[in-house]
């Protein structure tokens, strides 16, 4: 069994609800469904966004948030987080004085399933960064496809929400969900930040779309491999050619398809010799595609 460092936890009381309907039989059926709350994120005494979530990690979140709006710097010293559970906020205390307002008057909504929000030039990310080299092996990837997408996860159990994972070679390590990909995302991000993680020997995995914004934020965190089980944007394809990011979709069973620095991948591995995806966990993941 995969041994995760950060897992999904299902069973989570506050994490799904049960809710009745009728089916197309007209028969009553039970079914759990995903929890949106919204957590409002404060940088010191500044305001920044209100976010929707499902709730965990919001440390991790809005570390991760302030960091991939490069309203954070990797060389900032947190001195104090401040979550109120009741009234929905976090404030991130930092030892540097921030002023975002001029940033936050421009502002982009991503594409997103739970609507994500972008401040300032989303291209200022990218301004002269330069992606590691990196090795990445088939086997990696069918490993870790297997393990991820067959893991006990809020995504199996209720559908309706993403996934994202930090991965090194063919271990899957941190697994955050949330209603958006935007979210799962900003929580491996402020994860990273915690523990002073270095992006270049990781791989990142999400069940959602390849966009820009995805390509942006991998990039930023300086993670040379994205890869997922959906499919892609036109701009996040020209991104990911743009900064040499390796860029991986509509991976299922034996099958993928990159779009984008190929040159790091060896085939290690005959496709023949995997195991095509099973309808388990292909159906459930249907839904947050």
């Amino acid at each position: 069994m995969t041994r995760f460092l950060i897992a999904p936890d299902p069973a989570c009381p506050r994490l799904t609800r049960a809710v009745t309907g009728t089916d197309h039989t007209c028969r009553p059926q039970e079914l759990r469904v995903v929890e949106e709350r919204p957590l409002t994120i404060f940088l010191n005494a500044q305001e920044i966004v209100t976010a929707m979530t499902i709730g965990d990690y919001p440390v991790e979140l809005a570390t991760g948030y302030l960091l991939n709006q490069g309203m954070l710097r990797a060389d900032d010293t947190i001195t104090g987080t401040d979550y109120d559970k009741e009234l929905e906020t976090i404030i991130i205390r930092t030892e540097r004085a921030t002023d975002y307002e001029e940033k936050l008057k421009k502002k982009t909504r991503t594409s997103g399933c739970a609507v994500g929000t972008v401040f300032g030039d989303m291209m200022d990310a990218l301004e002269g960064l330069s992606l590691p080299e990196a090795a990445l092996r088939t086997s990696w990837l069918y490993t870790l496809s297997k393990a991820i997408n067959t893991a006990p996860s809020l995504y199996l159990e209720a559908g309706a929400i993403h996934g994202c994972v930090l991965c090194r070679e063919d271990e899957p390590l941190v697994y955050m969900e949330d209603v958006g990909r935007h979210n799962a995302v900003d929580k491996i991000a402020g994860w990273m930040f915690a523990n002073n993680v270095k992006g270049a020997d990781y791989i990142l995995y999400t069940t959602g779309r390849l966009t820009s914004e995805m390509v942006i934020k991998t990039a930023s965190m300086g993670i040379p491999v994205l890869a997922s089980r959906s499919g892609f944007t036109a701009w996040g394809v020209e991104l990911a050619r743009e900064v040499g990011l390796t860029l991986i979709g509509r991976m299922r069973g034996k099958r993928f398809i990159c779009v984008s620095g190929e040159e790091r991948i060896m085939f290690d591995t005959d496709p023949d010799t995997v195991d095509e995806e099973s309808g388990r966990y292909r159906r459930k993941g249907a839904q947050a595609d």
